[in-house]
């Protein structure tokens, strides 16, 4: 498992080379994999499962995670879903993940999502995006500020079902 590091990312003076609003989503995603780390990292395959109170399990807001970057930064690059995307979309709640591929797919998706961010540095921010079927209007600005923004939402909820789950031991 990760040590703490001394500040959060945005703290660090990273990504320097990078404009601000590109720069911040590719700190939330730092921030994403160290939280889920350190808070979520300990847990059993049982625990990363269990749905205490019936709410979603850790499993599957790590998996939505990995999986929702993949296709918010389609829509980022004016793309539309693929099957793929689509068929992983509805396997999200599946039961039964292991630890190991929970993580590996994680810190694969952050890598990959962290070079497609880095992409957007040199363009308008303001360049219209569609999302969805219904083709809904926004921003590249306002998906990157939703990839970190989702993406944050999300870890905070592993966080604390992880909390429940480590204080009764589940």
């Amino acid at each position: 498992m990760l040590d703490k590091p001394s500040s959060e990312p945005w703290l660090r003076g990273t990504h320097s080379d990078v404009p601000a609003v590109p720069r911040a989503v590719l700190h939330a995603l730092e921030l994403a994999r160290e939280d889920l780390e350190r808070w979520c990292g300990q847990l059993s395959d049982e625990q990363l499962n269990f749905r205490p109170a019936h709410i979603a399990p850790v499993a599957f807001h790590m998996r939505h995670i990995a999986r929702s970057l993949d296709r918010l930064l389609t829509y980022a690059e004016g793309a539309s879903l693929n099957e793929a995307q689509m068929a992983a979309l509805k396997s999200e709640s599946a039961a039964g993940a292991t630890r190991g591929e929970l993580f590996l797919e994680l810190s694969a998706s952050l890598a990959t999502s962290a070079t497609r961010v880095r992409r957007f540095s040199q363009i308008d921010l303001e360049s219209p995006r569609t999302v969805g079927r219904n083709l809904l209007l926004t921003t590249l600005g306002g998906l990157l500020v939703h990839v970190a923004d989702h993406t944050q939402r999300h870890v905070g909820q592993a966080i604390t079902t992880a909390k429940i789950l480590l204080a009764e031991e589940v």
